[in-house]
């Protein structure tokens, strides 16, 4: 390629001096061409190659190139022709005699115009974006894989940031309720790509069969819901962009919480405090601009949604119910009945009747087992001799004075000692564990080893006065009657003694 200083010379011997064609390429050491190209052209031609033009050997091959490629769109990425496989498949299949530069000049044009262009797209106020993102961090002291769901309003830039234990339904519905309330209010629309949270299916029309539990959420807060094509997450680029964001900003250095609460409480301030920047090309804040879509925004209703996955089920002869592979305690009074379980975030409730019998916190391993040792207390009352080998009571840990006083009653009063000793366990289904713990502790300081000593001490510790024996707790024991005394029957006494001294006096 010739220098614009070199065309500036030729073109003005040429065209202005008068010199030959002829003459101009022997003087300055050119091609004759050269000098047609220059005299056409004011300066040197930029870089690449323009239009369809390729070297004549590809001629019949380029089809075949072009179909390679085509195909390669249905493949794995890493399993696609490099240019490199396409010129040795084109020597060993189809007889190419050329070489492989200019099949990878053609390779890189080709794949040069079939990637995708993009238009800038303006943002009214008032709609929203979401998605999920995953990083790590430490929690509670251990390493921990996380998902954090993120909104985005396109027009403001406003962000909304907060992290679950997994990618499940009932955190997608939490996190737009938790999103609502953060903004005050419910945007017109939002923007999804096509997770199986919000999407069951894809119809062949193109149509979107909705899940259930994301069909309700949207009848509950009435907002219009939009789709992106599946595997292009550019058309919802604000909250792509948000999830990177976030990542880089919010999780580097990896953050150390105590629980995920206390991490999702760090980022809700720092998406506050992400309220004040400038943007690039704008002239406002986020929190500036985040005012035109509040003001476009929905209200809220008067009642949250209730973000759970329901379904039903039935206790079992172990007075357990399971829901999503693990199986859940309930006490062994419902056992064999019909229940509701709903699925939270965070725990798990059991409902029969009405009426919420049992809740857990939830467990997001497979086949786990998580049991209250509280549920099964009244059915060993009867069973006693179930109490060692009970399995929900394997990991309840117990202070040493209630080891202590078992070891007591039993030595006291064998089989029934034992179940008396469950009545004192019973005593934690009414008071918290720590109150009879210390319970049994002054029971034993004073020698009074027995359930009765037990409630009695606990009850006076809630009630602020010193413990006590009052009948009214225990109507199982007989009520005498006491008259009054008379005052004269005790100087009958005297005089009784009186006479009882002198008569051995004079024996």
């Amino acid at each position: 390629m010739k220098r614009v200083e070199l065309y500036q010379k030729v073109r003005r011997a040429v065209m202005i001096d008068g010199m030959s064609r002829r003459g101009a390429a022997r003087y300055f050491g050119i091609n004759r061409k050269t000098v047609d190209k220059m005299l056409v052209f004011p300066e040197p031609p930029q870089h690449g190659r323009f239009g369809r033009s390729f070297s004549g050997k590809l001629t019949g091959f380029t089809e075949i190139i072009d179909k390679i490629l085509a195909d390669d769109r249905a493949v794995h990425t890493k399993q696609r022709h490099t240019a490199v496989r396409i010129f040795e498949r084109l020597r060993d299949e189809h007889g190419f005699t050329g070489g492989i530069t200019i099949v990878r000049d053609y390779v890189a044009t080709t794949r040069l115009r079939s990637r995708e262009v993009f238009i800038p797209l303006s943002h009214k106020p008032g709609h929203a974006q979401v998605d999920f993102g995953e990083a790590d961090g430490i929690i509670d002291g251990k390493l921990t894989r996380f998902h954090y769901f993120c909104m985005d309003l396109p027009h403001s830039d406003a962000p909304f940031v907060k992290a679950y234990p997994a990618e499940v339904a009932e955190a997608f519905c939490e996190g737009h309720v938790a999103a609502f309330a953060f903004f005050g209010g419910i945007p017109l629309s939002i923007l999804y790509d096509n997770t199986k949270l919000a999407v069951a299916q894809i119809l062949g029309d193109g149509k979107r069969e909705r899940s259930r539990m994301f069909s309700t959420l949207q009848s509950h807060y009435l907002f219009e819901d939009k789709f992106g094509r599946p595997g292009k997450g550019n058309d919802k680029g604000k909250v792509e962009g948000l999830v990177g964001y976030s990542r880089r900003h919010f999780m580097v250095p990896m953050p150390v919480a105590d629980s995920i609460d206390a991490m999702n409480v760090r980022f809700l301030d720092q998406c506050v405090a992400r309220r004040q920047a400038v943007l690039r090309g704008h002239s406002q804040s986020i929190g500036e601009r985040l005012a035109a879509d509040l003001a476009a925004f929905m209200a809220l209703p008067a009642v949250a949604f209730d973000p759970c996955h329901m379904v039903t089920g039935r206790a079992s002869s172990m007075s357990l119910v399971r829901y999503r592979t693990n199986d859940y305690s309930v006490p062994t009074a419902y056992a064999h009945q019909e229940v509701v379980i709903k699925g939270y975030v965070d725990r798990v409730e059991v409902i029969c009747r009405g009426e919420r019998i049992a809740v857990h916190q939830r467990s997001y391993e497979r086949e786990d087992f998580i049991a209250n040792p509280l549920h099964y207390l009244a059915l060993l009352e009867h069973k006693p001799r179930a109490l060692d080998q009970a399995a929900p009571l394997d990991d309840w840990v117990l202070a040493e004075p209630m080891h202590r006083i078992r070891r007591l009653m039993e030595a006291r009063s064998g089989k029934e000692g034992r179940r008396e000793y469950i009545q004192v366990l019973r005593l934690c289904e009414r008071f918290e564990q720590p109150l009879v713990e210390w319970a049994v502790a002054r029971a034993l300081d004073i020698g009074a080893i027995s359930f009765d000593a037990v409630k009695m001490i606990a009850l006076a510790r809630l009630e602020h006065r010193p413990p006590r024996l009052d009948l009214q707790f225990y109507p199982h024991l007989p009520r005498a009657q006491v008259g009054r005394t008379d005052p004269r029957s005790y100087m009958g006494l005297l005089s009784q003694n009186g006479a009882s001294t002198s008569t051995g006096a004079l024996a």
